[in-house]
């Protein structure tokens, strides 16, 4: 199994390289690093071939990658690419559909707070068109070791079985303990009454997706199902506590293209209080990411 991780020589670079080997660590897959410079043009008036710009772009892009490269440790197999291409996100996107990856690992911008997240423009294009789910490491992610716990953000909207299907058969494969996570924004605080059907529909939905026997035989330990309540979503995420290697698992939103990325308003509003990496799933994704 490959991941393509979108590299940049930078922080949000490095960010993502860190996910990338944790989400590899202890399980069999392969990095491949790649990095998109700018498309090829014979009417480059600035940089016109027969300066040699293009020869010199092409060293110092493979540089910059021996760089990258140098991040990921012995055990974990890497590969370096550079890309050529007018959108960064395209070509990434293209490179995943070519060497189908599981996932595409990116970094979110320099310019967000220390674990979280700030979408860039790249980040956002592959968050909203991507057909293999994306990984999204928090600014500053230094973690290298293995991830310890997958959640599954879960709800009542379509695809959240799907969604389920996913976590299940992920967090098995990689022997992980697995958490449904149900978020409430509620205005006028508190809510039993909505918790308890909130968990028990939980409970219901991961009865009949993944059952009690043989599909979730092999997780670490039975799922763990948890409700969390705050005046805003943003304040629901911040209850919940949260493990530096985990990792959090959400759907795509319901005006997604069939087999396709699109972040909704819910997940945005995740993203900002998130501590944790990210995985955005696609709508009616059935392959597992490990």
């Amino acid at each position: 199994m490959r991941y393509v991780v979108g590299y940049t020589a930078n922080a949000r670079g490095h960010d993502a390289v860190h996910l990338a080997v944790a989400l590899a660590r202890n399980h069999d897959v392969s990095l491949d690093l790649v990095l998109v410079i700018p498309e090829d043009s014979p009417f480059n008036a600035v940089y016109p071939p027969e300066a040699g710009y293009n020869d010199i772009l092409n060293e110092q892009a493979q540089r910059w990658l021996d760089e990258g490269v140098a991040l990921v440790p012995d055990d974990v197999k890497a590969r370096a690419h550079i890309r050529r291409g007018d959108s960064e996100a395209q070509t990434l996107i293209d490179a995943a559909v070519e060497f189908d990856a599981a996932a595409l690992v990116i970094g979110a911008t320099n310019s967000g707070l220390f674990k979280r997240f700030t979408i860039g423009s790249v980040a956002s294009s592959l968050l909203h068109s991507s057909p293999v789910p994306v990984a999204l490491a928090p600014h500053g992610y230094h973690r290298t070791e293995p991830i310890t716990r997958l959640s599954c953000g879960f709800g009542t909207r379509p695809g959240a079985d799907e969604l389920l299907d996913v976590a299940v058969e992920s967090a098995r494969d990689r022997g992980l303990p697995l958490r449904l996570v149900s978020l409430l924004a509620l205005d006028g605080g508190n809510s039993p009454g909505l918790a308890d059907a909130a968990w028990v529909h939980a409970a219901d939905r991961l009865a009949a997706v993944g059952g009690s026997g043989e599909a979730t035989g092999s997780l670490q330990g039975e799922p763990e199902i948890v409700v969390a309540q705050g005046r805003t979503i943003e304040e629901a995420v911040d209850r919940l506590e949260w493990e530096d290697g985990e990792i959090l698992l959400i759907g795509s939103s319901r005006l997604a293209q069939h087999r396709a990325t699109f972040l909704g308003s819910t997940a945005n509003r995740i993203l900002r209080a998130l501590p944790v990496p990210m995985i955005v799933v696609p709508r009616d994704y059935t392959r597992q990411i490990s």
